[in-house]
């Protein structure tokens, strides 16, 4: 999980034509349609991330490499978003937001076609790495645009709908993705991805409201003092190491499953996974504009149990499908928590952006260390090291949690 937002008490406004809804006006309830396009833009960046998962053995016979170098596909995908968003958010960080999230969205379009077309390795790994960078401009705009959308008191509820398009893209997209490239082939399934995001590029267009970015001169904070301001580091720390600790298993889920006998169960348990990541989602929406620290804490714990579950208890299926029911339900929300605390930590010194920013780069510096990390342990140790190592990182994680309750997960959230 995983967003620019510029708040006018800090930033001067650009004219607005008339039928242009000005930042400052607080709508009085959640225009539905448009926050869906903000979910659909993030099911496709979530699902071009993770595409190329299932579809490894045909994609590496096409491009001539072994498989392992295929998965560097996912790699390079997001060594592109960490290495660009930091410096992106802060070069368009004046442009117009509906401006900016149409040529994010391109970017996947133009990327994914290329994939699509390409027969040559090194070519399919700059698409991925263009993807990649497409996906840090979208990421770091997506949830601010979701808040910017809402009533304060709704704003929480806002980014869930628009970060509800994560499990729908683990659970359902990836296998659907993975079913396509079987039956027809693995280009076809990115050129599906080019066509649902021409389809959004038209939504996007007709029905999601437009903002200004930041004006030259305008109050703006360097992003290393955005690490100064209380409550942005203690939010940055949980989501590196949480995110961490989530993927070291992610990855490689269906190794662990299949060390377990429970290898033609995969798509079930994913599934489970990806229902209750939608049911976390609702709670969070529902409940975050007041219980933000609490829903947090829950969110760690739940995914600490599940581990522990897995960790001793993972010779019994039935529990399994617990500890991955309460693994879902635990992280589902867990973009949307960190996300609404990055930019609440962040605007008390209009730096709300470069918080964002950050977070982005980290969430997907993670993800690639997450992977990097499991396959070492993988080697070392096999896959019975992983819940106990989910379990080692969230200790530190909670302990921030439970400790940063002035700024970064308030005892009162904000209004």
């Amino acid at each position: 999980m995983p967003t620019l937002r510029t708040t006018p008490t800090t930033t001067k406004e650009a004219p607005l034509t008339q039928n242009r809804q000005r930042p400052e006006e607080s709508p009085q309830k959640l225009p539905l349609l448009a926050l869906l396009a903000l979910a659909t833009a993030v099911f496709i960046t979530s699902l071009t991330e993770t595409l190329p998962a299932g579809l490894l053995p045909a994609m590496s016979a096409d491009l001539g490499v072994g498989e392992s170098a295929t998965g560097q596909t996912i790699t390079v995908y997001a060594l592109g978003t960490a290495l660009t968003a930091i410096p992106l958010t802060a070069a368009t960080a004046g442009w117009r937001r509906k401006r900016l999230l149409l040529m994010a969205m391109a970017g996947f379009a133009a990327a994914n076609t290329v994939t699509a077309l390409s027969h040559d390795y090194t070519l399919t790994m700059a698409a991925r790495f263009v993807a990649g960078v497409a996906a840090g401009l979208a990421w770091a705009l997506l949830a601010g645009y979701a808040r910017r959308m809402a009533p304060a008191h709704l704003q929480g509820k806002a980014i869930a709908i628009a970060m509800a398009g994560i499990p729908v893209a683990l659970s359902l997209g990836v296998p659907a993705g993975t079913f396509l490239g079987k039956v027809l082939s693995w280009q076809v399934a990115f050129l599906v991805m080019t066509g649902l995001t021409v389809g959004l590029l038209a939504w996007i267009a007709a029905l999601v409201p437009d903002y200004p970015g930041q004006e030259p001169g305008g109050a703006r904070t360097p992003m290393l003092r955005t690490l100064r301001v209380p409550g942005v580091t203690p939010v940055l720390f949980v989501t590196l190491v949480f995110v961490l600790a989530h993927t070291v298993l992610y990855t490689y889920i269906a190794t662990f499953l299949d060390e377990l006998g429970m290898g033609g169960s995969t798509d079930l348990v994913l599934l489970v996974f990806g229902a209750a990541s939608l049911a976390s989602i609702w709670i969070v929406g529902a409940l975050i504009h007041r219980k933000l620290r609490a829903l947090t804490l829950a969110s760690v714990l739940l995914v600490g149990v599940a581990a522990a579950v897995l960790a001793v208890f993972s010779d019994t299926p039935a529990l399994v499908y617990v500890a991955v029911t309460l693994w879902g339900l635990g992280w589902g929300g867990a973009p949307t928590l960190l996300q609404t605390a990055a930019g609440d930590a962040g605007d008390a010194a209009g730096a709300a952006d470069a918080a964002q920013a950050m977070l982005v780069t980290l969430w997907n510096a993670a993800m690639a260390g997450g992977g990097v990390f499991g396959g070492i342990l993988l080697g070392l140790v096999g896959t019975s090291s992983f819940p106990w190592t989910i379990l080692l990182l969230l200790i530190p994680v909670l302990l921030v949690v439970t400790a940063a309750r002035r700024h970064a997960f308030p005892l009162r959230n904000r209004v």
